[in-house]
């Protein structure tokens, strides 16, 4: 294999590719006996007609998508590890020869690392964070705990309030006609959850058990339901249970119930402590996010379509993978969301861009402060990772290569840059 780099603009390289004719006969050959057993002719047994026979008849470019198809990606891995680039994006294939007893040349269209001129980095204003806890929020985070073990009780001497969860039929109209999927019985619904159409929930409160309430609602324009946007709709709707919530008291027995302390005042005194730390730890990231952004902002490099295609790509792929997980394909959420893959890739875009530009600019931070990951750092990040995977430390370095080891290193690296970037900003 010969390759030859040529530089464009935009931070574009195009890859020129060439495979000796020989690696291209073998790839013939070998597309030949792949095919060979679907290939019929009259006077020849099915499998056994010669590859000259075939080319003869149907010309030799009946082998070539296959055979480019196989000599491409191992080529292509070859060049980049030749070519010295910092590609960032999948490369765009034009194949510019292929013919029997010729080389086969093909190009590579890549996106290459863009140059980042940073701006000012230091000494950027960043909010104080204040840890200061009010016994507002005390009393707030206890009340939220009480609501998690409030039990519910069915509720016989008043109407529905807000708040409550109901058990109702109901039934949906059009211009005086059900329409498909507007019925439902012994439905629960909890009043105030915003889970049915706006305005419907507030017009099942003062409803009595086993009395039919008439409720008017409008679909929004954006209801996922072509043939309902816009329309004025009546429900039927008879609420057949009413449960309320019963709130515990809130006192030494609660606080042992929730909690591994035997007292209210203890328990009051933890929550308080628990509140401050997270303030510490929200002030911390709202710190670093103020630094990144401005950092971002100050610096000057310009990112080419084809990286914030390919990052876009990789968001997609991610999220199928993590939906995937759950049971569910990429197809079947399209289904369920009505979105496309157009539209998905059009709405991860700007994310996929601010991630490029984020970490662009903190690597070109680390490369100007000299951030180095040492060995030592590396395996005690290791360690962490062996705890939480309940693995052994050398275990898990049996999974890791070389550019694992490399990819783990660059990433610490940027989060040591943003460190830095908060530990030499300003607090306002």
């Amino acid at each position: 294999m010969s390759l030859q780099v040529e530089k464009l603009e935009n931070n574009m390289a195009k890859l020129t590719i060439e495979v000796p004719a020989d690696d291209l006969e073998k790839a013939l050959q070998s597309a030949y006996m792949k095919q060979k057993n679907k290939i019929a002719m009259p006077g020849f047994r099915k499998g056994k007609v010669p590859r000259q026979m075939i080319e003869k008849m149907y010309g030799p470019e009946i082998f070539y998508d296959d055979a480019a198809n196989a000599l491409i990606p191992k080529a292509y891995s070859e060049a980049y590890e030749e070519c010295e680039l910092e590609i960032v994006s999948r490369p765009e294939i034009n194949v510019v020869q292929i013919e029997k007893g010729k080389s086969f040349i093909f190009t590579a269209d890549v996106a290459t690392k863009p140059e980042v001129k940073l701006g000012e980095y230091k000494g950027l204003e960043v909010d104080k964070v204040s840890t200061r806890v009010t016994q507002k929020e005390v009393d707030a985070k206890i009340q939220e705990e009480a609501e998690k073990n409030a039990r519910e009780v069915v509720v016989t001497d008043r109407a529905v309030a807000d708040g409550d969860e109901v058990i109702l039929d109901f039934e949906g109209f059009v211009d005086g006609e059900a329409f498909e999927g507007g019925k439902g019985e012994n439905y629960p619904l909890t009043i105030g959850s915003g889970s049915f159409i706006p305005g419907f929930e507030e017009q099942l409160v003062g409803a009595e058990a086993e009395k039919e309430v008439e409720v008017k609602v409008t679909f929004p324009e954006d209801y996922h339901a072509e043939e309902l946007k816009g329309k004025e709709a009546v429900f039927k709707c008879t609420v057949h249970e009413i449960k309320a919530k019963e709130l515990p008291e809130i006192d030494d027995e609660f606080a042992a119930e929730v909690s591994e302390f035997d007292t209210l005042e203890e328990y009051k005194a933890d929550v308080k402590a628990k509140i401050k730390e997270q303030k510490a730890a929200d002030g911390k990231r709202n710190q670093e996010d103020q630094a990144v952004e401005q950092a971002v902002k100050n610096a000057e490099y310009e990112i080419p379509q084809p990286m914030i295609e390919t990052q876009t790509t990789q968001m997609v792929e991610d999220f199928a993978q993590r939906i995937q997980s759950q049971g569910i394909t990429l197809e079947q959420y399209f289904q369920f969301t009505g979105l496309t893959a157009e539209k998905m890739m059009e709405d991860m875009r700007p994310q996929a861009i601010k991630r490029i530009e984020t970490r662009l600019v903190l690597e070109a931070v680390a490369k100007a402060e000299n951030i180095e990951i040492t060995d030592e750092k590396i395996d005690e990040e290791l360690a962490k990772m062996a705890e939480s995977y309940n693995m052994e430390v050398e275990k898990l370095k049996e999974f890791m290569g070389e550019n694992e080891k490399k990819q783990m290193k660059e990433d610490l690296a940027v989060q040591e840059a943003v460190t830095f970037l908060v530990e030499n900003a300003v607090e306002k």
